[in-house]
């Protein structure tokens, strides 16, 4: 609970901040600046205003700011200050760290904290000095080109999804370079620190060989990622045609929704129903634990299938690629399962209740929310103010719920505090 409650009270103060009149343009409802503050610190990018139109440099400044801590998230900032003045963690912060990230056992926890916070500024600097090339090349003024650079670089790392620009990055489309930017950073945030770490280990000879999570969770992504860009190209090529580089285009929006980073090149409303839900299966599943991105993770979507292909070939233990997944994991995958289809479900129930838009669209500002993706189909400035509060309400669970399923299972286990009574049940 902890967890939940720091991520909440980074959501008010960066709501108190964004409700100052000294940080904004024009006069902001206080429903929108709770909003715009919650989907900062959830790194979740869906927006009912204008950020560049609506926000002064402070007030961008203070969005930024949320964004990064929601993105490498709180804890490990508060962790990795403890190490550099101690070099102590303590019990606490282990835990809590613990139910934060997911850990496979091969990585350690102090070098895990480093190189989070090491690659995240190095990968964020190099995305700053390619989107300031970018922006100047395009003839934006140094100055604007600068600070675009920098508040780009971090939303994209952090798959955060804010623009400054109104129309997200449409009139890029055609820039390869650009395109190319967003999803390194992107990619290098979702993948994970667990890849990240363990990539260093074998890099650095620490470890003789990648472990299992991160094998699964590379050769997971990138087969959804190619999946995902050949479906999207095959059921939207009529619809972009007379456009150039559609097989960019169907990457890229493809990358958005996997790695959560929530940017567009093409008006996702204009999308065909078969594309919508495309991209909602995407954007349900999402990139790596342990990294920037939202959604069910690729690991989750693993456990499931071998579940799945253990209960079909009769199997009394679950495996994959001939590896056993420990209980501990299934319990944790099929929690996650079940809490993100469930919401799915209630929210979007709840909605047609409340707006009269259709079915697909709330559907897909369901999953985008719940995900903490960030695209939308147009309909999110439209909400009413109930719709509003339950999107609020969808991205902060997006960005902690899980989490309280993970601390559940970091307790202290009580062994036989109960006797219960053994019975079957049919399923």
């Amino acid at each position: 609970m902890n967890l939940v409650w720091g991520f909440f009270l980074y959501t008010v103060i960066g709501f108190i901040l964004l409700s100052l009149p000294i940080f904004h343009k024009t006069n902001l409802s206080i429903l929108d600046n709770l909003f715009i503050s919650t989907s900062a610190i959830s790194t979740t990018g869906l927006v009912t205003i204008s950020i560049f139109d609506s926000y002064n440099f402070f007030g961008q400044l203070v969005i930024m700011g949320l964004i990064q801590v929601g993105g490498i998230g709180y804890m490990t900032l508060t962790t990795y200050y403890l190490l550099f003045t101690t070099n102590k963690i303590t019990h606490w912060h282990s835990k809590l760290i613990g139910t934060e990230f997911t850990l496979p056992n091969t990585i350690k926890l102090k070098d895990f904290i480093k190189s989070v916070i090491l690659f995240t500024f190095i990968m964020e600097i190099i995305g700053s000095i390619l989107f300031y090339i970018a922006f100047i090349n395009t003839g934006m003024n140094n100055l604007k080109a600068i600070w675009f650079a920098i508040f780009h670089s971090i939303s994209t790392f952090c798959t955060a999804g804010f623009a400054l620009f109104n129309n997200g990055f449409e009139g890029y489309q055609d820039n390869v370079f650009v395109n190319t930017t967003i999803a390194i950073l992107a990619i290098s945030g979702s993948l994970g620190f667990i890849v990240i770490t363990d990539l260093w280990y074998r890099i650095s000879k620490k470890s003789k060989r990648l472990s299992f999570t991160t094998k699964i969770i590379i050769c997971g992504f990138l087969l959804l990622l190619f999946i995902g860009t050949s479906l999207l190209f095959y059921t939207e090529s009529p619809s972009l045609t007379g456009k150039n580089n559609t097989v960019l285009i169907s990457f890229f929006q493809a990358m958005s929704a996997m790695t959560t980073v929530g940017f567009n090149t093409i008006p996702i409303g204009n999308l065909s129903l078969s594309a919508l839900l495309l991209v909602i299966f995407l954007m349900y599943v999402g990139a790596s634990p342990s990294g920037t991105a939202g959604g069910m993770k690729i690991t989750t979507l693993t456990a499931m299938l071998a579940i799945l292909k253990s209960r079909l070939f009769g199997q009394e233990k679950i495996t994959f690629l001939n590896r056993k997944i420990p209980f501990e994991r299934i319990y944790v995958a099929t929690s996650t399962f079940i809490l993100y289809t469930s919401l799915i479900f209630l929210f979007s129930f709840l909605l047609t209740f409340s707006e009269s838009f259709a079915f697909e669209t709330i559907l897909f500002e369901v999953a985008s929310a719940l995900g903490t993706v960030g695209l939308s189909t147009g309909i999110t400035g439209d909400l009413s103010s109930i719709g509003k509060i339950l999107i609020i309400i969808l991205m902060f669970i997006g960005r902690v719920g899980v989490l309280t399923f993970g601390f559940a299972l970091v307790r202290q286990k009580q062994e036989d505090a109960q006797k219960f009574t053994i019975d079957d049940l049919a399923v």
